[in-house]
C-alpha cells in the first residue's frame, strides 16, 4: 500500500487529479451509483436547466463496458504517460502555463461538444495533449503494437487510421489532433517561429494561484525562432538535439 501511495503522490499534480477523476468518475457511471446520463455533454440540459456540472464531468466520465473498457484502459494509459511528459517536461516549474493550456483544450472540446452533440470528451482532450507533445518531440523514435517503429509526429496520425480501420470512428481523434495543433500553433509555433505575440500566457491571478517553481530542464524542444539572415560572411550554425530514442509509454 505504501508503495501504491508513493507512486500515486510522484504522479504531477494536474496529471494526477485529472486520471484520479477520470478513474473515479467512470467506475461511479459503471456501477450505477449515480446514472451516466448526469455526466455526459448535453446542450439542452446544460442550457435551458442550468446543469454547469456537465462540461466537467464529460471529461473525466468514459462509458466502460465490454466493448469499450480497453479503449478505456488505453486512454489513461496515454493521459498518464503524455500528460506526465508534458509536466515534467517542456512545461517543468510552469505549472499556471501547463494547466492553461489544458483549460484551453478543454474548452475547445467544449465548445465543438455543444456545436457537433459530442457526449463524452476523453477521446479528443487526451488526443490532444498527446498532439502537443508528439510536436515537440517530433523526431524521438516511437515503437507501436506489432514492432512498428516511426517518428512521434506522425503518431496521432497512426492512432487515428488504427481507429479508422478497427472500428470505423477516427472523428474523436481528428478533433484532438486539431484541437492540439491550434494550442501548439498559440503557445509555440506563432510566437517563437513568427514572431507573434503570446496568446495562451496565463493571467496573472493563475501565475498567483500556481506560482512557478524552480526546475531542471526537461524533455521536449519548443520551436525555434527564426534567425534573421547575416551580411554576406557571415554564419549561422544552429543544430536540434533531440536525445535518445523513446518506446511508446516508456519514461
Amino acid at each position: 500500500m505504501s508503495e501504491f501511495k508513493d507512486w500515486y503522490y510522484s504522479v504531477p499534480f494536474f496529471t494526477r487529479y485529472w486520471l484520479s477523476c477520470t478513474i473515479i468518475l467512470s467506475l461511479i457511471g459503471r456501477f450505477g451509483i449515480i446514472h451516466y446520463h448526469n455526466f455526459v455533454l448535453d446542450f439542452y440540459p446544460f442550457i435551458y436547466q442550468f446543469q454547469i456540472w456537465r462540461p466537467l464531468t464529460a471529461l473525466f466520465f468514459y462509458p466502460i463496458g465490454p466493448g469499450t473498457g480497453f479503449h478505456f484502459l488505453i486512454n489513461c494509459y496515454f493521459l498518464y504517460n503524455y500528460s506526465q511528459r508534458l509536466e515534467t517536461g517542456i512545461f517543468a516549474g510552469k505549472p499556471a502555463d501547463y494547466f492553461y493550456m489544458l483549460l484551453f483544450n478543454w474548452t475547445c472540446c467544449v465548445v465543438i461538444g455543444l456545436l457537433v452533440n459530442l457526449p463524452i470528451l476523453m477521446d479528443p482532450m487526451v488526443l490532444s495533449v498527446l498532439y502537443v507533445w508528439c510536436q515537440l518531440n517530433k523526431d524521438v523514435i516511437v515503437s507501436f503494437w506489432f514492432g512498428t517503429r516511426f517518428k512521434a509526429m506522425y503518431l496521432p496520425w497512426v492512432l487515428l487510421a488504427f481507429n479508422l480501420v478497427l472500428s470505423g470512428g477516427g472523428m474523436m481523434e481528428l478533433l484532438g489532433i486539431l484541437i492540439g495543433h491550434v494550442a501548439f500553433f498559440l503557445l509555440f509555433k506563432y510566437p517563437q517561429e513568427f514572431g507573434g505575440p503570446a496568446l495562451l500566457t496565463p493571467p496573472a491571478f493563475l501565475k498567483q494561484f500556481f506560482p512557478d517553481t524552480r526546475y531542471i530542464g526537461g524533455f521536449g524542444t519548443a520551436p525555434q525562432a527564426r534567425v534573421a539572415e547575416r551580411p554576406a560572411g557571415g554564419a549561422v550554425f544552429g543544430r536540434h538535439n533531440w536525445g535518445r530514442g523513446q518506446t511508446l509509454g516508456g519514461n
